[in-house]
This record gives C-alpha cells, sequence and structure tokens, in this order.
C-alpha cells in the first residue's frame, strides 16, 4: 500500500457524516499531511499521531475504529520500511 491509497481511505471517512466532526477534522488533517511534500518519513509520523489522539473517542462508529486501525496499521508498516 502507498501513501496515495492511504490518502484515499482517509478521505472515505471524512466524507463519511455518520462520524463526529471531530474526528473526520483530525483525519483531515492527517490527510492533509500525508499530501504535503514533507520528508516521507515526516509525514507519516505526524500522520499517525493525529489519528492515534482520537482512536479512544467514545463517540466513533464501530466501522470507523476498524478502518482507523487500518489505516495505522498500514502507516506504521510505511514507516518501517522508510
Amino acid at each position: 500500500m502507498d501513501i496515495k491509497q492511504i490518502s484515499e481511505m482517509v478521505d472515505n471517512l471524512v466524507n463519511d457524516t455518520t462520524i463526529p466532526k471531530n474526528i473526520r477534522k483530525a483525519l483531515s488533517e492527517a490527510k492533509s499531511r500525508l499530501d504535503s511534500n514533507e520528508e516521507k518519513s515526516v509525514k507519516i509520523s505526524a500522520a499517525i499521531y493525529l489519528i492515534e489522539s482520537i482512536t479512544e473517542d467514545i463517540n466513533m462508529p464501530a466501522h470507523a475504529r476498524t478502518q482507523i486501525w487500518s489505516i495505522i496499521g498500514a502507516l506504521e508498516e510505511m514507516n518501517e520500511r522508510t
């Protein structure tokens, strides 16, 4: 999986109106970091940090939580390879 695919996964969650606004905002910020021109390891680490900050939100729907953990896993795997 590459950054573009992960960014698209995040984008799908950002556009999901069943997800609370604060969670979508954090995901949107993470997507902005992934799409930035920063060094690859920096933008991946920043995105992981932003996404992990919302993983324990009690208002998060179960389907979103599953997708978010998949995204974090893919980002961590990518970060290990860089």
